[in-house]
């Protein structure tokens, strides 16, 4: 019940908040419709105010031709003046709810293949047996969960079966979707949390992954989130070997409003790190996201290359880079838990981006990731919009594999 209760809370967010909302709403109608009410005066008033103007207008202008303009400073305080009035519009934080539901579509492939054939195993066996549980391990290894995850998940799963002595299939999609959780989560917190510094010093993040993973697209959509947080970003085109690498990253440098520190193609990217270094404390930035290159096929060079960016980084800002972020494409599969194992040899990866997640059947590559590799998984790719980068969260990627099935359980829980 605890597990529902917390889903529940999580998918629907806050009601207590949403109550909140709709009070401050409700304020600002009442104020909307006093200043309606109010609005013939205040026309009237300003008529008078504005033919006044005019006529001192029309003085002025007579005693230009004579007098030297001495209005400088008066322009200056209308300028301030009217910076000052104009308040910066809130941008609208999207709610519990539409989070879930990109999970929810992102995960569509993999449910409608994953989960298609648990209902039919459930459907097939009316009893939770030692056959049930062998077609169930199957099933979560076509899905790519992997095979210490899957053993590790069969292993609870029986226990949990003999401790609440449960006989039959119904409710067993919860039982599996709890245990997933608890898999996952290892009793550790804030795992998606950007290990972002103090205000008023800089946070580098290092992106590495190979070429084709969608490395350069995660970074615009990454820039452009934090730039939604009020933050100042800038990205260092260190890629400067793939053709076309860097020209791709300044048009989403372009598109987010984000400046792109970047030298000629073949040029050396520890280089291009130092220059970008530079100017992010010059323009005092917030966020400098740093781009590599993804040679995979010339591994030795390239971790080579990515050692000496992380020591020129480290040299310039102690303790940097702060995050190194390892983009990997989800259609791979199992491939995708080789690279994540190379890329940990050559530099500390600390989290993984999971891109291009709403394209694959086999979605459990998630959870094979954080439970043999031990790095958490900070963002996914759940479509090609700027806001589907969304903060990795184990609860509502789990009820975006079973949403049919936990929907009903969500429901029965209530009554």
């Amino acid at each position: 019940m605890s597990f529902f209760k917390r889903l529940k809370d999580k998918l629907m967010g806050n009601p207590a908040e949403e109550e909140k909302l709709q009070d401050v709403e409700a304020e600002q109608d009442t104020d909307q419709q006093a200043l309606e009410e109010n609005e013939p005066a205040a026309i009237e008033t300003d008529v008078v105010e504005v033919a006044k103007q005019l006529e001192e207008a029309l003085e002025n202008e007579s005693k230009q031709a004579t007098e030297p303009p001495v209005i400088v400073e008066d322009q200056q305080e209308v300028q301030e003046l009217t910076i000052i009035e104009e308040e910066p519009v809130e941008e609208k934080k999207p709610s519990a709810w539409s989070i879930t539901q990109k999970f929810k579509a992102g995960l569509e492939k993999t449910r409608n293949s994953f989960t298609s054939k648990v209902n039919d195993l459930v459907a097939r066996y009316r009893k939770v047996d030692e056959d049930f549980f062998e077609e169930l391990e199957d099933l979560l290894l076509q899905a790519d969960v992997g095979f210490e995850t899957v053993m590790e998940l069969m292993d609870k799963l029986r226990f949990e079966v003999q401790r609440k002595n449960i006989k039959d299939t119904n409710g067993i999609q919860a039982v599996i979707s709890e245990k997933l959780v608890e898999i996952y989560e290892q009793g550790e917190e804030d795992l998606i949390e950007l290990n972002m510094q103090p205000v008023g010093e800089l946070t580098v993040i290092l992106f590495v992954g190979v070429n084709g993973v969608g490395k350069t697209t995660t970074i615009g959509k990454l820039a452009h989130r934090l730039k939604s947080q009020g933050k100042t970003v800038v990205l260092a085109a260190g890629d400067t070997f793939r053709a076309g690498a860097i020209d791709q990253l300044q048009v989403w440098g372009d598109r987010v409003g984000c400046e792109v520190i970047k030298q000629s193609e073949g040029s050396d990217p520890a280089a291009v790190m130092y220059d970008a270094i530079r100017a992010a404390k010059n323009r005092k930035a917030d966020v400098l996201i740093c781009d590599t290159a993804g040679r995979l096929q010339n591994k030795v060079n390239l971790m080579n290359e990515l050692e000496k960016v992380h020591r020129v980084i480290s040299r310039e800002i102690p303790n940097a880079p702060h995050e190194v972020l390892l983009a990997l494409d989800a259609t791979t599969g199992q491939n995708a838990l080789v690279q994540a194992q190379t890329f940990k040899e050559a530099t500390n990866v600390t989290g993984i981006v999971l891109t291009k997640l709403d394209g694959t059947a086999k979605g459990g590559i998630v959870l094979a990731i954080r439970n043999k590799l031990h790095i958490p998984v900070k963002f996914v790719g759940l479509g090609e919009k700027m806001d589907d980068l969304q903060p990795f969260d184990a609860e509502r990627y789990v009820y975006g594999l079973f949403a049919e099935g936990l929907d009903k359980e969500l429901q029965n829980s209530e009554d």
